[in-house]
């Protein structure tokens, strides 16, 4: 039988939630009525397959984890180990055939059961992602107008390697924006990848710079390339190619990498043996590596304090559901006006920029308030002081263990903070898109600059980065995201630690807090290192045990390979380059 992401069957009698690994009694699902929770709606039918739809009277809208498995404090997960057993003897014998062999999906099981479409329809979007990927560059003005057929060949192919590196940001490094949305059930991975899509696209459409250097992120020097314009240009494609290889083998195993230490290593390869020790900045290169450590430190560090901010003050307060509900306003305008302020700043005039941040936070502050009021307000009205049935401690301590809340105060505290983390992630998502395609356009526009412009046009100067190829950066992301972007945000949401709403919202809040501001302090951080980092700190904070140590283990070996990889990676494309261009040319 079918079912969506989210469940799997164990016989007629229950269902499995793969968002909390808990198996959840059908008597359990029915206890809640519609009018009490507002993630849960009427004919749940629709979600099964037409062959077994069975009789459930009720449907989550948003696979938010069940709130009566969290009843006994929010941190009882007992017996995970053997539940997860079970459902992965479910799913083996759900695709598999009578032999005991998979269904003939293909290569396209994987995205077929986490959107809950068909295997053809998977293979129908890969082919007409496929088809456009190969048909675009054809009417890009980018293609080069009046140049010679070599050229626009060159140019064509030139393209496409931009277009697989973007693919593969959009396959891995999206997580950084979704995952902990998916981990936590605030969002289905379907939810997550649409939103993201929209968002990354717009992104980089409206936000992607629009110049960039030749030598990215100051790796390398540009004048020890001076008069050298075909091996910079097939330094650049290999550079492409190598971090792009190195991401996609990543995306298969799930391992979040940084995309930007990918493009480092690359072009650290490609410069140490084209170009010597001297064409390399290796202070830069330094900085790169310190983020190894000083990212996921900090990010682990800020989302401990954050979790024990939200079970000190939230948990342990009389009535919990009001405590969220009365907080979230503040932070979204804390944070709203942070990212206006820093990120997208609205005027060059310090004062007046500051007025119309605070503005936009508290804007921000006032719908979000409305939002929670309407979508939880029938639960606000029940609650009271003393329907909380914790036992806390007479003397609590900011580090002290906290019972969770129970029964409808905890439907309020997770609602809250389900739709707190959904707006941050939607933040996340559209920076993302704006800042790390450039990861991808960057090297194809001084690529295409060199090829089509001639000698000089590859020097370190800047090069404006026309509007079609931001486009076309932000396709390939939305294609990346679209084919593979699950398999990364399983790790990130799922593999390292479990996540609840309040966990996850204190991990995507610590890491888009930590990036903001050593953004602005010049300090060398990794967007995702530190995403990492702060699902680990939200662990932590639940006890070392709460940490899966194995997949800790190779995400952090996949970080320490990255730039090595890379580097060989690009020595090799770039021999093999450089013997084709002197074929063709």
């Amino acid at each position: 039988m079918t079912l969506p992401y989210g469940f799997s069957s164990v016989r007629n009698h229950s269902l499995m939630l793969k968002t909390s690994h808990l198996c959840v009694p059908r008597s359990a699902i029915g206890c809640f009525s519609p009018k009490e929770s507002p993630f849960f709606k009427k004919n749940s039918s629709r979600f099964l397959s037409p062959q077994k739809r069975t009789s459930l009277p009720l449907k989550l809208v948003c696979p938010l984890a069940s709130f009566s498995s969290y009843a006994e404090g929010d941190e009882q997960h007992h017996g995970d180990q053997q539940i997860q057993n079970s459902h992965n003897s479910s799913t083996n014998s759900n695709e598999s055939d009578g032999k005991g062999n998979p269904e003939a999906t293909g290569d396209f099981s994987g995205m077929a059961n986490a959107f809950n479409i068909s295997s053809k329809t998977a293979r129908a979007i890969t082919i007409v992602i496929a088809f456009s990927a190969l048909s675009l560059p054809l009417f890009m003005k980018s293609l080069g107008q009046g140049l010679a057929l070599k050229t626009k060949i060159l140019s064509y192919a030139t393209l496409l390697f931009g277009f697989y590196m973007a693919w593969n940001i959009g396959a891995n490094d999206v997580a950084n924006a979704m995952g902990t949305s998916v981990g936590s059930g605030a969002l289905t991975i379907r939810q997550a990848v649409i939103t993201a899509a929209v968002l990354e696209f717009s992104g980089a459409l409206l936000m992607g710079t629009h110049v960039t250097s030749t030598m990215q992120k100051g790796i390398l020097m540009a004048n020890v390339f001076q008069g050298k314009d075909m091996l910079l240009f097939a330094g650049l494609l290999s550079s492409l190619a190598a971090a792009g290889t190195w991401l996609q083998v990543a995306s298969y195993y799930g391992w979040p990498v940084s995309t930007t230490h990918c493009i480092v290593g690359s072009m650290v390869g490609f410069g140490l043996v084209y170009g010597g020790a001297g064409a390399v900045f290796w202070s830069s290169l330094a900085k790169v590596a310190s983020s190894w450590v000083i990212s996921p430190v900090m990010g682990a560090l800020v989302s401990f304090l954050v979790y024990k901010c939200i079970r000190r003050f939230v948990y342990s307060a009389p009535n919990p559901g009001q405590a969220a509900a009365a907080a979230a306003p503040v932070a979204v305008f804390v944070g709203i006006a942070s990212i206006s302020s820093a990120a997208f700043p609205l005027s060059k005039t310090f004062p007046i920029a500051l007025s119309q941040a605070l503005a936009c936070g508290a804007a921000g502050a006032i719908i979000f308030d409305r939002i929670i009021r309407n979508k939880l307000g029938h639960l606000l009205a029940k609650t009271k002081p003393h329907d909380t049935a914790q036992t806390q401690p007479k003397e609590i301590g900011f580090l002290s263990e906290i019972a969770g809340p129970t029964g409808t105060q905890l439907k309020i505290v997770y609602g809250v903070f389900g739709y707190m983390q959904v707006l941050s992630a939607c933040f996340m998502s559209f920076a993302h898109g704006g800042n790390d395609v450039s990861n991808a356009i960057g090297p194809l526009a001084a690529a295409l600059s060199i090829l089509q412009r001639g000698a000089g046009a590859g020097g370190g100067g800047e090069i404006v980065i026309p509007i079609d190829v931001l486009a076309w950066g932000g396709f390939g992301i939305v294609a990346g995201l679209t084919m593979w972007g699950y398999r990364v945000i399983a790790t990130i949401g799922k593999k390292i630690t479990e996540l609840t709403p309040t966990r996850g919202f204190a991990a995507e809040f610590a890491a888009a807090t930590v990036v903001l501001f050593a953004s602005k302090l010049g300090l060398p951080i990794s967007a995702t290192h530190t995403l990492v980092g702060a699902v680990m700190g939200v662990g932590f904070a639940r006890g070392l045990n709460s940490v899966r140590a194995e997949t800790v283990k190779e995400i952090v070996a996949s970080w320490l390979v990255t730039i090595p990889v890379g580097a060989t990676l690009a020595v090799i494309y770039t021999w093999v380059f450089t013997k084709i261009l002197s074929f063709v040319l």
